[in-house]
């Protein structure tokens, strides 16, 4: 029987602009940007902790990315590239280190293209999420 590559989301630093973590799937860790808790208010929101199917998706806007699916009150959260809060509606960016390349004073992820193409390859069926 196929199991799923399992995934674990850390959330560790968290502030009114954004969440902070690290995502660590098969050996590969990196860091993550989400919006604040805003009780999972589409657009504004991070989603909720739990556990969530990641399936690979492609779009025009996004290119090669993860759909999270089954987000209870949520549709098309996704894990794709970008570096600020302000790249996100609800969705997970991915990058292999924080900088603040914007100097708005709030660090953003770095390398965000180059860190999702690697979690494409090394889960390109995708993943079971948890997210803490």
């Amino acid at each position: 029987i196929y199991a799923m590559m399992n995934a674990i989301l850390t959330r560790e630093h968290y502030s009114d602009k954004q969440i902070l973590g690290t995502l660590r799937v098969n050996g590969f860790e990196c860091q993550t940007l989400e919006l604040p808790d805003n009780n999972n208010k589409r657009r504004v929101s991070a989603i909720p902790p739990g556990i969530y199917k990641v399936i690979p998706r492609s779009s025009a806007k996004f290119k090669k990315h993860f759909h999270i699916l089954n987000v209870p009150g949520r549709d098309y959260i996704l894990i794709h590239a970008g570096n600020t809060y302000k790249d996100i509606l609800g969705c997970i960016l991915v990058g292999d280190g924080y900088r603040d390349i914007d100097n708005d004073d709030i660090v953003d992820v770095v390398n965000s293209r180059k860190t999702l193409k690697k979690l494409l390859e090394i889960a390109p069926d995708g993943f079971t999420l948890e997210i803490w």
